[in-house]
Parts: C-alpha cells; sequence; structure tokens
C-alpha cells in the first residue's frame, strides 16, 4: 500500500511538473514573445511549435489530475476532512485548473491554432483569461498540497469555506470575466502569491 501510494505521488510530481512548467512558459516565456515576434516567425511558432507545446500540457494535466484523484482517496481515507482542508482546497484550484484546460484553453487553442474554424481573436481571449487563471491558481494549488503535510494549521469551517468561496468567484471571472491585473506578467504572479497568503490566512486564523 506505501509502495503504491509512494509511486503515485512520483507520478503525480512528474506530470505535474510537464504541466505546471508549461503552463509557466505559456503565461511568461511565448505570450511575450509573440507579442514583439515578426509576423512570419510568430506564424512559423503557432504552426509547428503551439501545438506540440499543447499536446504535453493539456496530457500533463489530464495525468496530473488522474493521479491526483487516487492520492485523494488515499488521502481521505486516513484524515479527518477539516484536518485536511488544505489539501481540498489546492485540490478544488487544481480541478478547476484541468477542467480549464480541457473545457476552455484546448478547444479554444483548436481554433487560434487552426485546427478549428472560428473567431481567432475571441477564442484567444478566452483561452488568456482561463490560463492566467491557471497561474493564478497555481500558487495556492502548491501552497495546499504542501501545508497539508509540513505546515501547523487549526482550520475552522469558515475559514475553509470562505477559502473554497474565494477559488469559486475567481473561477467565474475565468468564465464570464475580465483578465484585470492578470493582463501581466508582474500582475499574475503578484496575484498568485497574494492568493496563497490569503487561503493561509483564512485557514490559519479564522
Amino acid at each position: 500500500m506505501y509502495l503504491l501510494e509512494f509511486v503515485f505521488r512520483w507520478a503525480h510530481v512528474l506530470f505535474g511538473i510537464t504541466w505546471i512548467g508549461l503552463l509557466y512558459y505559456f503565461n511568461f516565456v511565448q505570450t511575450e514573445y509573440f507579442k514583439e515576434a515578426e509576423a512570419s516567425a510568430k506564424a512559423d511558432a503557432v504552426k509547428k511549435l503551439a501545438p506540440r507545446a499543447l499536446w504535453w500540457f493539456r496530457w500533463g494535466a489530464m495525468f496530473t489530475f488522474l493521479t491526483g484523484l487516487y492520492l485523494l482517496h488515499a488521502i481521505g481515507a486516513t484524515g479527518s476532512f477539516l484536518g485536511m482542508s488544505a489539501i481540498w482546497v489546492g485540490a478544488l484550484a487544481g480541478i478547476f485548473m484541468f477542467l480549464n484546460v480541457w473545457l476552455i484553453i484546448w478547444p479554444n487553442q483548436k481554433i487560434v491554432i487552426g485546427l478549428k474554424e472560428g473567431d481567432g481573436a475571441a477564442a484567444g481571449a478566452k483561452a488568456g483569461l482561463a490560463s492566467r487563471t491557471n497561474t493564478l491558481f497555481s500558487g495556492p494549488m502548491l501552497f495546499g498540497m504542501l501545508a497539508s503535510k509540513h505546515l501547523p494549521l487549526d482550520p475552522s469551517t469558515l475559514g475553509f469555506g470562505l477559502s473554497v468561496a474565494l477559488i469559486l468567484v475567481l473561477e467565474a471571472n475565468a468564465l464570464f470575466g475580465k483578465t484585470g491585473p492578470l493582463t501581466t506578467v508582474k500582475g499574475v504572479i503578484h496575484c498568485s502569491i497574494a492568493l496563497a497568503v490569503v487561503i493561509w490566512a483564512l485557514l490559519s486564523y479564522l
């Protein structure tokens, strides 16, 4: 049992590195490059580079999610729900990130890279907002993973409920809102760190 759980933890981290590494690449490197690239260079990257990166990106997300489901089952069977609130908040952020990849980012990116007909500009905006939201969630997700084992917390039902509500509101913005402070690289990094701190405070002091 311990060996099986270890293998799933190892695989979860390995797939997660692939997924989140590419998420950061898209948000911090490729998007910024596309703003400055010559039209011919951008067109070549969209045709040859982006589809390859998106393949690893979406399947990294899929297998991170699947291994995470097993680990949630294993963890949930060994501890109280409230006592494991940090991992549940992190898991909620991760689940929304996975759904954003497969239900928003990838369908719209198929239009952007020419695999499907549609309004490229509108599709790019939708995919971009979901991708920025995933970057925003990455900090709290990692906080939840680590805090559940390595940071003493004494969460209350109120603190847990407010943390969940905050994640839900931000996901609603990914679906229906605007990029706002997430527009810039610095903005999304600062917001991700701030969100992790706020969730830590909610789980620690309420």
